[in-house]
């Protein structure tokens, strides 16, 4: 497997070196919304700890971030009211890994609205990623 790579667009947002509408932040994990949604809503769970994805994690970071996005599903429940939400995490490319840190999708469903294919719909407007983000923080408990 190939080694992690410091690099990647996920560590450069969480050292700061790349804006992100940030939903929510501590010592372990970086909140954000998902630039190319799949749906409205679309939120990203990043652990710090630098890893590749599930396979090269330490256990405690998975068990923190598990937690985190629980949390922030619940977060998203309560502020988007979908009709139900899709949790996923991807390991290498042929699985449908675009970035290569680990990271959690929520991504809410709405009845009779197709889950898009990432980046389809191109980038989403950061006023409406801004005001998502605002609300699902608002949310968090």
């Amino acid at each position: 497997m190939t080694a992690y790579d410091p690099a990647n667009i996920f560590g450069k947002i969480i050292r700061g070196e790349i804006p992100a509408h940030k939903v929510y932040e501590d010592a372990d994990v970086l909140v954000m919304m998902d630039i190319f949604p799949q749906s409205k809503g679309h939120t990203l769970v990043i652990p710090k700890a630098a890893s590749r994805n599930l396979f090269d994690a330490d256990p405690a970071v998975l068990a923190t971030a598990i937690a985190h996005v629980q949390r922030v599903a619940n977060a998203v429940q309560a502020a988007l009211n979908p009709d139900g939400i899709r949790i996923a995490q991807f390991n290498e490319a042929p699985a449908g890994q675009s970035v290569f840190h680990l990271h959690f999708h929520i991504i809410p469903a709405y009845e009779g609205v197709p889950i898009g294919r990432h980046g389809d719909g191109g980038k989403a407007d950061d006023t409406e990623l801004a005001a998502q983000a605002k609300a699902i923080a608002a949310n968090l408990a």
